[in-house]
């Protein structure tokens, strides 16, 4: 049997339209014929390790892409689309920096959107491979419209930019999509392949009105105003390569180009392996020395606070050493010095600067050298606190400091750490908050029209229990 890839997925990680669970589509790629998947979601990459994850537990190779937003410069309202593939690691890259860019540069009404600028030039589409968009793109929109001259220029001058890379996208949502022929007949003007996709919502067919729900959900629409926008059909549930196969069975090239794309990508993420910054040193000396020296002033600095008698802080410091030689070396061997002298860095900043600064919590409070920089005020040894909780050699896992901050001054905390280490350098964590089954009820019932009062009363019937589905 001749396999299918589809090489477009929106999942959950979408956010505005999609509701396709990673395990899910994976599974079914697996049991479907399917020997490679794309988690294409729109504007963004937060499920891309995840997907990773499962694809290669289920057999499955993962390609990772994107749907991206192209900025419209002459209408802003109006932004077309584009799908770029990951072929390799400076792919990845690329498209990491592009929509990096375009989330702190290039926001327009909650899109982040791509300037066409920005993919044109040596080296700007290095590892990418580019599919049209289809209806969304602008050549396909352009076709649409009748003006095949315009979608010859525009097809003309994203080959440019994607050398061998780029492709003229057909769909069939629609049987009769008339489109199709004139994709076929612009990609032979031009000398330009063509690839079938299949857009991917939703897992099922009978989900569809599932997927409406959670459009109108993200938009602050009703199901049942007919003036809102429909941009999705039934058809766009997760189809079997035999499925797609029979609905491209007169373009067989289209869907041999779909394996083609697949077998062109080799992309993997290097997980398990943690990246970490270097911390600059003041005389240029080496991080492993400099942090020694850090540690062993601070350690003594504790002493003559812990300590007041000569004697006494004499009888006990040999203890100290032996524990703090040993939580150095094994720091070092993991390779977290920078790491604690960057968090000890920003922490006695705060201090120093008015910015109220908690003792420390978690397995961090039984690090002596945590207790020596000043990033924890808890001597462990008082209190017979094992290093070996937060630092482990024989468990290799990065060191995690919980530190609270003051409210009122965290936000001074984290631009003295762009200012010092670069902007580039320096992120706060997005998360995700899932609907809880109260919050489901009341958001389902508004989008169906129901009264609130009617759809309250349901949802106050759901007992107040964790993980309730």
């Amino acid at each position: 049997m001749t396999p299918f890839v589809h090489l477009r997925l929106h999942s959950e990680f979408s956010i505005v339209d999609g509701i396709v669970r990673i395990d899910e589509a994976v599974a079914k790629a697996a049991t479907s014929g399917i020997p490679a998947l794309a988690i294409t979601d729109l504007g963004n990459l937060f499920g891309a390790v995840k997907f990773f994850k499962a694809a290669r537990e289920g057999g499955v190779q993962p390609i990772i892409g994107c749907d991206v937003w192209i900025e419209n410069e002459t209408n802003r309202d109006q932004p077309s689309r584009l799908l770029l593939l990951c072929r390799n690691q400076a792919g990845y890259l690329k498209l990491c920096q592009l929509l990096t860019r375009a989330f702190r540069e290039n926001m327009w009404r909650g899109r982040a959107e791509i300037n066409r600028k920005w993919l044109t030039g040596v080296g700007a589409t290095d590892g990418l491979i580019a599919l049209s968009g289809a209806a969304f793109g602008d050549v396909g929109r352009a076709i649409l419209q009748g003006d095949s001259k315009r979608a010859a220029a525009l097809a003309q001058a994203w080959d440019r930019d994607f050398p061998n890379t780029y492709y003229l996208e057909i769909q069939r949502i629609h049987r009769d999509d008339p489109s199709v022929n004139a994709t076929l007949q612009l990609a032979a003007a031009c000398d330009l392949p063509v690839v079938a996709t299949h857009p991917i919502q939703f897992m099922a067919q009978d989900d569809f009105k599932a997927h409406e729900a959670r459009v109108c959900i993200a938009r602050g629409e009703v199901l049942g105003d007919k003036r809102r926008t429909r941009d999705f059909s039934p058809e766009q549930y997760f189809k079997t390569a035999d499925a797609m196969l029979a609905l491209f069975a007169d373009i067989p090239e289209a869907v041999e180009n779909a394996i083609q794309i697949a077998k062109r990508c080799s992309f993997e993420f290097t997980l398990g392996k943690p990246k970490l910054p270097n911390f600059p040193t003041p005389n240029g000396e080496s991080i492993d020395a400099f942090f020694f020296d850090a540690a062993k002033a601070g350690l003594e600095n504790r002493l003559s606070t812990l300590y007041l008698e000569d004697a006494r802080r004499d009888d006990v410091r040999p203890r100290y050493m032996a524990r703090l030689e040993y939580e150095i070396k094994t720091i070092v061997h993991m390779g977290f010095p920078g790491y604690f002298l960057i968090v000890a860095d920003f922490i006695g900043w705060a201090r120093q600067n008015g910015v109220p600064v908690g003792p420390g919590r978690g397995s961090g409070a039984g690090s002596l050298v945590a207790y020596s920089l000043g990033i924890t005020d808890l001597d462990p040894l008082q209190y017979d606190l094992i290093f070996e909780r937060f630092l482990n050699p024989d468990r290799v896992s990065m060191p995690d400091f919980d530190i609270d901050f003051c409210q009122e001054g965290r936000d001074r905390v984290i631009d003295y750490v762009k200012k010092k280490y670069g902007e580039g350098s320096v992120s706060q964590i997005a998360t995700f908050g899932t609907m809880a089954a109260k919050a489901v009820i009341r958001d389902v019932g508004r989008v169906l029209g129901m009264g609130y009062n009617y759809v309250d009363s349901i949802a106050k019937l759901i007992p107040n229990q964790l993980g309730i589905t």
